[in-house]
């Protein structure tokens, strides 16, 4: 068994785009042809996962600042929270991996990456949770299995608290 290393890093110029393939159009044209654009815009930033050495794009994730309002979550969880009209979040917009790659925890991989990064920002910007828009019923499926909850008003909305991240990841 050969021992791969991985590498998650901010997409830039020298990674190779055209052939990557997910099998959602959107998804790959967002990476093909407007990831770049959002970056150069502070809309999202682009993470991109290689293996060492290497520069095809086996997936990559989107992270962003939003704002949720606490109607869309649970009354236990609300009852916790300032009574704010929005509370800050932390989006993962897009996430998705190549075909050639996928059922081998690649998708396990970058959203991992993807929690451990939104850790690491917590301590330089206030954010209650993570938030993700599944695509479907199989995405809203994985992300579940991650502990993520669904909004009350959004059965494809999904959030994980930071105090749950903090658990996966402990100091």
């Amino acid at each position: 068994m050969v021992n791969t290393s991985y590498v998650v890093e901010p997409l830039g110029n020298k990674h190779g785009r055209a052939a990557f393939v997910c099998g959602i159009a959107a998804l790959d044209d967002y990476l093909k042809h407007r990831a770049s654009q959002e970056v150069k815009r502070d809309v999202a930033r682009v993470f991109v996962l290689t293996q060492q050495h290497s520069l095809a794009i086996l997936g990559y994730y989107t992270l962003s600042a939003t704002s949720i309002t606490p109607d869309g979550l649970p009354q236990e969880v609300v009852k916790r929270l300032p009574r704010y009209p929005s509370l800050p979040a932390l989006l993962i917009g897009r996430l998705a991996v190549d075909q050639h790659y996928q059922g081998q925890g690649m998708g396990r991989r970058l959203l991992l990456s993807a929690l451990r990064r939104s850790l690491n920002l917590r301590s330089e910007l206030g954010f209650i949770a993570v938030i993700v828009d599944a695509k479907d019923d199989a995405a809203r499926t994985f992300y579940e299995r991650y502990d993520f909850h669904l909004f009350v008003d959004n059965p494809y909305r999904l959030y994980i608290p930071m105090g749950t991240i903090a658990q996966i990841f402990p100091t």
